[in-house]
């Protein structure tokens, strides 16, 4: 088991890529210092060409990075292999041999390292026990259902003693929708029981949520958000966190400074007095405020502090509706509980402070944050470049 760093971490798939701060559109990852710590269930997060399989490639040792650092603890081991590196990773696709049994196959890992053959036989039961394989052990591989071998292939990977860690690549992509659930919970478990650094990549953000304690949400080839999902729901450190966690995503108001406040056309908005404070600092006119559709409250009646809007459409989800209304031109969506109903298209918007988030070129200011069990402001939450997060 190990501590994984990544310094200054770098990677590009051209042959004479420029300079990464001058042209990050040449590289695939850009400069990115990260921990991931001894033991613990992480997932790393983002959509399609983000540059999470890369990542992972990197730190497993099948891919070099054209620049930067990766340490298992404090040893670099960007020229070591995978197998030196003691890394276990599962595929997108089951990796499976055909012609053995289960038994075989998880068997096969713990022959290449001499373990004895007793310690192997009560390896692979423990681990069939736990994935629910006990009853395939004796069965040709090539017979099975295509999750059956997905789940043959996670056991591979877990099967192995004292590995640095275990990277899974979307590894629940061919799996039974059905099963999906049952699976994510079963690698909780099983990451709880023998304690060992996982790294769970997918563009799934349930399954993320349901494997993962933090979250590194990636975008564009950085890391823009690092922390639990609550944190990434709540506080969405980017404006592409809060459109990619949540579903629907965050709303945001395009702004311009006005007074004490802002203002959305001709419609004052008040905001506090740490945003107001980030304000002063900043000539940026690539202003945002960012509100959840869980977190605005719709009403038929006006209040002092409410704002007139047009219901476009509702959809009922079950539990809640999801209503689009129509903003002084500017479409938001409001969740609402199903019970609620509506006497016509006219309605009030209210944007509770706590909830109205500003973004300045797109990253979060103006909010505070806990220190040492205090709370105390700070102007931004962007790092020097945005992807530097432990």
């Amino acid at each position: 088991m190990a501590t994984i760093t990544l310094k200054g971490l770098a990677h590009s798939y051209l042959a004479q890529p420029r300079n990464v701060q001058m042209h990050p559109q040449d590289y695939a990852i850009q400069a990115i210092d990260h921990v991931w710590k001894q033991g613990g269930a992480y997932a790393l997060l983002g959509p399609s060409g983000c540059g999470k399989s890369t990542l992972l490639n990197i730190m497993s040792g099948l891919l070099s990075p054209s620049e930067g650092e990766v340490l298992f603890d404090d040893r670099v081991v960007n020229t070591l292999s995978p197998e030196k590196r003691n890394i276990a990773q599962v595929f997108q696709f089951p990796v499976v041999y055909d012609a053995m049994t289960v038994a075989g196959n998880l068997a096969f890992p713990l022959k290449n390292i001499k373990m004895p053959k007793a310690q192997i036989n009560i390896k692979v039961r423990e681990i069939a026990d736990l994935l629910e394989l006990t009853d395939f052990l004796d069965k040709k591989a090539k017979n099975l259902s295509a999750d059956q071998k997905q789940k043959v292939s996670m056991a591979r990977g877990l099967v192995r003693e004292n590995v640095s860690a275990i990277l899974f690549d979307e590894p629940l992509t061919v799996i039974d929708p059905n099963l999906k659930w049952k699976l994510r919970r079963k690698l909780k478990q099983i990451h709880e029981q023998l304690n060992i650094t996982m790294l769970y990549v997918t563009h799934d953000q349930l399954e993320a949520a349901t494997f993962a304690d933090e979250i590194a949400l990636m975008y564009q080839g950085k890391i823009v958000q690092f922390g639990s999902p609550q944190a990434l729901f709540e506080q969405p450190n980017h404006t592409f966190v809060g459109y990619f966690i949540g579903s629907p995503g965050m709303n945001f108001i395009p702004i311009e400074k006005s007074g004490e406040g802002v203002c959305y056309q001709d419609i004052y908005l008040a905001i506090s007095e740490l945003q107001q404070a980030a304000l002063q600092f900043s000539h940026s006119a690539n202003l945002k405020l960012g509100i959840r559709p869980e977190f605005i409250e719709l009403s038929e009646t006006s209040t002092p502090n409410s704002f007139a809007a047009n219901v476009l459409s509702v959809q009922h989800l079950g539990s809640y509706q999801l209503v689009l209304v129509d903003f002084a031109g500017l479409e938001l969506q409001v969740r609402v509980p199903e019970k609620m109903q509506f006497t016509g298209t006219n309605v009030y918007l209210v944007f509770p402070s706590q909830w109205l988030k500003l973004y300045i070129d797109e990253y979060l200011v103006g909010e505070p944050v806990l220190e040492n069990g205090h709370e105390t402001q700070w102007e931004s939450k962007r790092e020097d470049k945005g992807d530097n997060h432990e």
